[in-house]
């Protein structure tokens, strides 16, 4: 019987490298949404739906490569998923129109998908109960490094290279990501482990998932938590440059601070976790990722935001939405333990639905005001503390 493999810290650093997917491909080229517009004769709308269309790809593509690995183990499907990800990426950088961006975008995000819901599935595969919060803490503070590192990246290659140059850099990244995948990923679910391929054993266990109290509340408190963040990250780029006039440089290295709140919230998350525990820490995210929500729709109601108050708004959301999901994912995927790259898709594919809704909405509600971003981001950060609630109670039930 072959050993089942180590979750070494550098085993996690690559996961949560693969898992940076959607953080690199979304957060590198905000600062590009007006030059993209430009240059390709389109709205601002239609740009918007490129980042729309990367998460809706995203979420079939968990939903059908998370299950899939249940069947056929991880390693094969990351690795081949990853090196069409690589070429999509590349061709990317030489699209001739937004019609074709948008086409791009949803299949980068349909193979993509493989490096967000595999990464937790492995993770999920080689821990259990508290070592698995640790785990996907770790996970996330490294993904975290994308939105933290990316932006200031897209930024400047935007200043020296123009968006191009940002979808390169990103091209890059992917290359890398695929090589790493392949030097260090081993497969985490034995032979013996796997799901034999039926469908109607597919949807029920679908559906055990679903009628499980302590699946659902918390996973919905994780889409919600998702949510409010991309309520901020699909309209931070018009409100930072169209309402508060910044350069693509500084709303780059502004909303590298919002990046550098996941990464100290997940921080915290994966040293206190075990002492708090993760049903209560998962409270306290929601509570930090409202505060700073509702101090956003304050401020735009009143006219009143400012630089350094949406700077401030945006750490307080990110990092309480870092917290949140740390631990919602964590304890919804300690409950799906017959079915984990299940558990894990339909984490994943819920995630991006809601992501790949609002991204658009926000931006047909306007791109010269503050306002819908405020009032999407407090609305699912109300509905991610709900969820957080009723989990904790199914928790308390079932004990």
């Amino acid at each position: 019987m072959t050993a089942r493999p180590r979750l070494t810290p550098l085993l996690l650093g690559v996961l949560g490298f693969t898992g940076a997917v959607s953080p690199l491909a979304s957060d590198m080229y905000l600062a590009s949404f007006g030059n993209i517009q430009q240059d390709l004769g389109t709205t601002a709308s239609m740009v918007q739906l490129t980042l729309a269309v990367f998460f809706l790809g995203n979420a079939v593509g968990q939903l059908l490569l998370g299950p899939l690995s249940d069947t056929l183990g991880r390693r094969p499907l990351l690795v081949g998923s990853l090196s069409v990800y690589a070429a999509l990426s590349i061709a990317l950088v030489f699209t001739p129109s937004i019609e074709v961006f948008i086409w791009l975008r949803l299949m980068l995000g349909f193979t993509g998908a493989a490096g967000i819901v595999l990464a937790r599935a492995i993770a999920a595969d080689l821990s259990e109960g508290i070592t698995a919060v640790k785990a996907l803490s770790v996970i996330a503070m490294v993904g975290g490094l994308g939105p933290l590192l990316a932006p200031p990246i897209g930024g400047l290659t935007q200043e020296f290279w123009g968006w191009r140059g940002t979808l390169a850099t990103l091209a890059a990244a992917s290359v890398l990501m695929l090589v790493l995948a392949w030097v260090y990923v081993p497969e985490s679910l034995p032979v013996s482990e796997r799901r034999p391929a039926n469908l109607r054993a597919n949807f029920a266990a679908f559906g055990s998932l679903i009628a499980a109290p302590k699946y659902l509340w918390f996973m919905l408190a994780f889409v919600a938590g998702f949510s409010a963040m991309i309520a901020y990250i699909s309209a931070s780029p018009f409100v930072g440059q169209n309402v508060l006039s910044m350069s693509p440089l500084m709303y780059s290295l502004g909303f590298a601070t919002s990046g550098t709140a996941l990464v100290l919230s997940n921080i915290l998350n994966a040293r206190i976790a075990e002492r708090v525990g993760p049903p209560r820490m998962l409270g306290y995210g929601t509570l930090i990722m409202l505060l700073g929500a509702v101090g956003m729709l304050v401020l735009s109601l009143t006219g009143t935001l400012q630089i350094w108050s949406f700077i401030t708004c945006a750490f307080l959301l990110t990092g309480g939405a870092g917290i949140t999901m740390s631990n919602a994912s964590a304890l919804a995927l300690t409950a799906a333990t017959h079915a984990r790259g299940f558990g894990a898709a339909l984490l994943g594919s819920t995630q991006f639905a809601f992501g790949g809704l609002i991204a658009p909405f926000v931006g047909a509600w306007g791109e010269s005001t503050a306002v819908p971003m405020g009032v999407i981001a407090c609305s699912a950060a109300a509905i991610a503390a709900l969820f957080a609630l009723l989990g904790a109670r199914s928790l308390r039930v079932i004990e």
